[in-house]
């Protein structure tokens, strides 16, 4: 039952995405989301969760948890919630389970602070690329939707930024500790060497 639900939500949130998102958005992209999805399914995995019902959650959270840049940049953690909360019941999901979901899709706002295993999960799965190899490709589409956004003005200031952000962050999961840390560091050390040689 659950696989026929989440078929369901699946396309549902997949073709809002893929037709409503900006192209200004970069980073915050369907392929953004999809990546999210897959990571947060094979760490839920190397972490044993074995209920499918949370792994049903877990996974339409993921679908979720950016949702919300389909109306806002800023606070978009909270408009998915209000989108979750406006379309899950249609899907059959009763309001603890909704719960459930818009606690997840909250977990990924930064600073993250998850409280609980699943919370721990989509956070990592959310910023699963910072120690992986496709870091800096994934990287340069964020730096460009944040020039979009004038968030950013140019590349040594985006520098800081990453730096900053890869100083403060830390996974939560063993699976990402194990599989992800050690390159993090890596490329924390090549953006630590751009801004010193920058300054």
């Amino acid at each position: 039952m659950p696989s026929a639900i989440f078929e369901q939500v699946y396309q549902h949130v997949v073709e809002k995405l893929r037709t409503g998102l900006s192209p200004q958005l970069t980073y915050h992209s369907l392929s953004h989301t999809l990546d999210v999805l897959k990571q947060a399914q094979l760490i839920a995995e190397k972490e044993g969760i074995q209920d499918s019902q949370e792994v049903l959650l877990l996974k339409v959270s993921a679908l979720y948890h950016d949702t919300g840049f389909l109306f806002t940049y800023s606070q978009h953690e909270e408009r998915g919630c209000e989108l979750a909360r406006e379309e899950l019941p249609g899907f059959g999901f009763t309001t603890e389970e909704i719960d459930t979901i818009c606690g997840l899709i909250m977990a990924t706002k930064v600073p993250q602070a998850p409280q609980t295993r699943l919370q721990e999960i989509i956070c990592d799965a959310d910023l699963d690329y910072l120690g992986r190899p496709d870091f800096y490709s994934i990287g340069e589409t964020l730096f460009q939707e944040f020039l979009c956004y004038g968030i950013v003005q140019e590349e040594a200031q985006w520098n800081k930024v990453q730096l900053k952000f890869l100083e403060s962050h830390g996974f939560f999961t063993s699976y990402s500790k194990n599989n992800r840390e050690t390159v993090k560091k890596q490329h924390l050390e090549v953006i630590r060497q751009k801004v010193t040689s920058q300054s």
